[in-house]
């Protein structure tokens, strides 16, 4: 009877230990299906400003490469477009703030220790410059590259005068003669289920022909007062453009690879409160079997 009870006891704590778990995951797969539902709402908001946001910066981006490439050569300058040998990068690094998002931050974490490794073996002196938490972090502890400036939770309320402060900041560094080079690396959405590391030149900066021909801006254009000023005015625009165009492409894919991550969660989790489940149903079915058996013998045994 001793050995009974204990068994009786052990069997109960099982099944108790196994109700409880399938609660906890219940309850973790109503959150992850709450945080899917938040990412689908902002990003929809997230991708309706970068769809806004392609159109201009590729036309500016055109109308920039159509500038410098129809120009008689040495006629116009800018000290931003100035090449000189690259013994100093900048890397702006962006990233999200939060986790929760599949792979979204590791791949530019990844990218960005793979471009410093290159650039420091041939003798380039790497900064950093971050967007978001999660750079920060990954990078602070490993290597000896300095993060010169952090620049946490800008992309929730991100606007083109923070780009612009940012661009001014490196075009700055630049001008000084404190950097020879700047790179921005960012995730690029693609869709709701793809995103796409990119690393971009900013400065010296550099058009892209490409979209040049994409946006058909081959045509000839009238530059008033004259090609020099307009580019003055142009190449720092074009430079924060290109910046708060990154920006408003990697606050868009957070969002889309953090969907995808909680909808594989709340998945994961549905398969698991199944399996659970049937396990429990198993476990009770059994100790009932074994309980019934061993009355049954009781019985038997009193008779004889």
């Amino acid at each position: 009877m001793v050995s009974y009870a204990l068994y009786g006891a052990a069997a109960m704590a099982s099944l108790r230990d196994i109700r409880k778990r399938i609660r906890s995951v219940k309850n973790t797969r109503q959150i992850t299906k709450a945080m899917k539902m938040v990412s689908a709402a902002k990003l929809r908001r997230a991708q309706d400003n970068v769809i806004a946001a392609r159109p201009f910066a590729k036309t500016l981006d055109a109308v920039m490469s159509t500038l410098i490439s129809k120009s008689e050569p040495g006629s116009l300058s800018h000290p931003l477009l100035t090449r000189r040998v690259v013994k100093k990068i900048e890397l702006l690094v962006v990233t999200s703030d939060r986790g929760l998002a599949g792979g979204f931050n590791a791949n530019i974490n990844r990218r960005a220790l793979k471009f410093i490794a290159e650039q420091q073996a041939a003798g380039v002196e790497v900064f950093v410059t971050t967007v978001g938490r999660k750079g920060h972090d990954f990078l602070r502890g490993r290597g000896n590259t300095p993060i010169r400036k952090d620049n946490p939770g800008i992309l929730p309320k991100l606007s083109y005068a923070v780009a612009e402060g940012i661009a001014k900041e490196l075009s700055k560094r630049f001008l000084d003669g404190e950097v020879d080079a700047v790179f921005i690396l960012f995730n690029e959405f693609a869709s709701a289920i793809a995103q796409v590391p990119n690393q971009v030149q900013l400065l010296p900066f550099e058009a892209g022909a490409a979209d040049a021909k994409s946006t058909g801006a081959s045509v000839d254009y009238k530059y008033e007062p004259n090609p020099q000023d307009v580019l003055a005015e142009l190449v720092p625009k074009a430079v924060a453009v290109k910046i708060y165009r990154a920006l408003l492409e990697s606050y868009a894919a957070e969002h889309a690879a953090r969907m995808t991550a909680m909808e594989n969660a709340t998945r994961n989790a549905g398969d698991m409160i199944g399996s659970l489940t049937l396990f429990y149903n198993r476990s009770r079915q059994a100790q009932i079997t074994k309980e019934l058996v061993e009355i049954v013998s009781g019985a038997e045994a009193l008779k004889g």
